[in-house]
């Protein structure tokens, strides 16, 4: 049985949250570690508790133990079109190396989908790399699929999207 907990976060949670995701990120990334932070993590209150992003915390009896938000997508990809489409970018999702392959990655993602519907977000979007073992087929069993793998040799970044309406329903 689950001992965590699964809340939106809120503006008093920034700190903590801003703390975990860069100490995540630097394992994860060795080379991102000394940059500057992200814009999303430094103004967090503005984007996910006051603006339209959201971010959602686990904790196991009050521990932060894993983390996972959404942004507006930026259209920053020329390869994907999304426009006249209400996507956002599903981002930051780290789980402590304990807490991992027992659902909680799962269940947080399921949490934010579910934030996203009440949103009337229309298409879910992300991008991973092929060196985050199993990053990709984490998302694939979440239902979403590749739209475009990049052919840098070191990122190869892998880019997916999941529908939340009808392919039909959507813009064209």
């Amino acid at each position: 049985m689950p001992t965590w907990t699964l809340q939106r976060a809120s503006a008093s949670d920034a700190d903590e949250i801003v703390r975990f995701v860069d100490s995540a990120r630097a394992s994860l990334f060795p080379k991102l570690a000394d940059t500057p932070t992200p814009k999303d993590l430094l103004h967090f209150e503005r984007t996910y508790v006051d603006g339209q992003g959201r971010f959602l915390t686990a904790r196991d009896q009050g521990r932060l133990i894993a983390v996972i938000g959404y942004v507006p997508y930026d259209h920053r990809f020329a390869q994907l079109d999304y426009r006249g489409v209400d996507v956002v970018e599903v981002v930051r999702l780290f789980v402590l190396p304990e807490y991992r392959r027992v659902g909680l990655a799962a269940a947080l993602f399921q949490a934010l989908r579910d934030e996203a519907v009440a949103a009337g977000v229309e298409c879910l979007y992300l991008h991973t790399h092929p060196f985050l073992q199993g990053a990709i087929t984490f998302w694939q069993r979440q239902g979403f699929v590749i739209e475009h793998i990049e052919s840098d040799p070191v990122w190869q970044t892998t880019h997916m999207a999941l529908p939340l309406i009808a392919p039909e329903q959507l813009p064209t």
